[in-house]
């Protein structure tokens, strides 16, 4: 007799922006729910902050994107945009289940992906990259590469948009996008994040995910039975 098909957990996926976290729990009737960010948010903020708001939704395991790089389910440094207590702190003991963390980019990435290879830029605070190759995702960091007199995230992330304006921005993030796909040399490309709306007339094989692709991605994380507890940096996607 073949194994039986575990079902799914109930999963609280959490999004961690420069600017605000979302939540989003399979047992909140699609409901989504945020607090404020920013530069003072520390990790013990951020999980005090979360228990508080998901309080009432009952959750067996939890996916956190956050805007760092991770390997092997570790968070490498502390997220540039953010506080500090990030890189060493037990999200397991914390929430008391199953944690998987993973940068929030390859997030929305695995909620936007349909197949062949894709790169993913998430145009929010700063600069999200990820690329995934035939299923397999490859997080990247593009953001701090050197771009003009500054980095692709200076002109591309929010304090490009606000410098340059709009049609500049605009400008700019398509002259990055073109860059990108001729040095990686992806199938197609999404762009995500809290600004891309702001994009007119995309190029051919440029497309708008939306942002709940993220929280997609963060239930999707769960799926794949081959996925140890801290999701590692480029997990097997189902075809």
């Amino acid at each position: 007799m073949g194994s039986k098909v575990q079902p799914r957990p109930n999963i609280l996926v959490v999004d961690v922006g420069g600017t605000h976290v979302k939540l989003k729990a399979t047992t909140g009737n699609d409901e989504r729910r945020e607090f404020s960010s920013g530069r003072r948010l520390t990790a013990q903020k951020a999980v005090a902050g979360i228990q508080q708001l998901a309080g009432d939704w009952k959750y067996d395991a939890v996916t956190i994107g956050v805007p760092a790089p991770v390997i092997n389910g570790r968070i490498l440094h502390e997220p540039h945009n953010l506080g500090s207590g990030w890189v060493r702190f037990d999200f397991h003991a914390a929430f008391g289940c199953p944690v998987k963390i993973i940068n929030d980019a390859a997030m929305q990435a695995l909620g936007s992906y349909h197949g062949d290879s894709m790169l993913f830029l998430g145009l929010g605070t700063g600069l999200g990259s990820t690329m995934i190759v035939d299923g397999v995702i490859v997080p990247m960091e593009l953001a701090h590469l050197p771009y003009k007199k500054k980095t692709f995230e200076d002109y591309v992330g929010l304090a490009g948009l606000e410098r340059l304006g709009k049609k500049k921005w605009r400008l700019a993030v398509f002259d990055v996008v073109q860059r990108l796909r001729e040095a990686l040399e992806p199938d197609y490309v999404a762009l995500g994040g809290g600004n891309a709306s702001l994009l007119k007339k995309l190029p051919e094989g440029v497309e708008i995910c939306p942002n709940q692709n993220a929280f997609v991605g963060g239930f999707r994380l769960w799926d794949d039975p081959k996925l140890p507890t801290n999701a590692k940096a480029s997990p097997r996607l189902h075809s």
